[in-house]
């Protein structure tokens, strides 16, 4: 793969210098003209980058210049024309959140990761859970609730001690967080063409706030999930260390 390359970065002195280096040596084209975007920085950095190219038809390669870099490939300024052209294309579609807020007002945001709900105060939140129109617990008291795409499955809904799930299966994660009634309920693997509706009980005593990946919506009455037919993000993992690898070795540590 040669050229059309754009390099963008983090804020972070470690990312932007990097921009510049690799800029340097391998040019830097605009955006907009651009086959391949390498992001430089972390797994937040990569996040908002794949949100900005969806359905642009660009594809997004990471390398990581922050901590985690769960989404990012190992950073290197060798023969990266190579590694480009070996990288396997990872196709991400994302969660539709339509959350409506104690005003009436309706939120859309679309989320890689995960849409959760989570108490705005002291207060356990109250909810009622709903798939495909029919109610499937009537009454769940808990910190909070998320629903998880594959992609996201290692990130919160791990720490949550939700499932991992592999990149291509066809499922959702269902994940409550701090559940107190009922207490030993753990979540639920739902398929991945579901609509998911979660509707907050005494909500002027209970806030609840949403958030889809880094959009959030407060006081929220009422939250619709469901994963988009017609939107996608394309990513790059290097073929010695897919995503799918990532996904897997997750379930190994211990």
């Amino acid at each position: 793969m040669d050229g059309k390359i754009t390099f963008i970065a983090a804020s972070t002195p470690e990312a932007q210098a990097a921009a510049r280096h690799l800029a340097a040596l391998y040019g830097n084209v605009r955006r907009e003209d651009a086959e391949v975007i390498v992001a430089l920085g972390g797994d937040g950095f990569m996040l908002a980058t794949l949100h900005d190219e969806m359905n642009s038809g660009r594809l997004v390669y990471g390398m990581n210049r922050g901590s985690v870099g769960f989404l990012m490939n190992d950073y290197s300024d060798r023969d990266l024309h190579g590694r480009l052209a070996a990288a396997v294309e990872n196709v991400v579609r994302p969660l539709e959140m339509q959350a409506t807020d104690m005003n009436g007002e309706i939120h859309r945001a679309l989320a890689i990761n995960e849409v959760s709900l989570f108490r705005q105060s002291y207060q356990a939140a109250k909810l009622r859970i709903s798939i495909d129109g029919k109610v499937r617990m009537e009454e769940l008291i808990c910190d909070g609730v998320m629903v998880a795409t594959p992609a996201g499955s290692t990130a919160y809904n791990l720490s949550a001690h939700g499932p991992i799930l592999p990149l291509d299966a066809p499922l959702l994660a269902l994940t409550p967080v701090s559940a107190f009634r009922p207490r030993r309920w753990r979540g639920a693997l739902l398929p991945h063409k579901v609509h998911v509706s979660i509707e907050v009980l005494e909500a002027d005593k209970r806030p609840v706030n949403a958030v889809a990946d880094h959009s959030e919506a407060k006081s929220v009455v009422r939250v619709e999930v469901a994963a988009s037919p017609d939107t996608d993000a394309r990513i790059l993992t290097d073929a010695s260390h897919s995503l799918n690898e990532r996904i897997l070795n997750e379930q190994f540590q211990y």
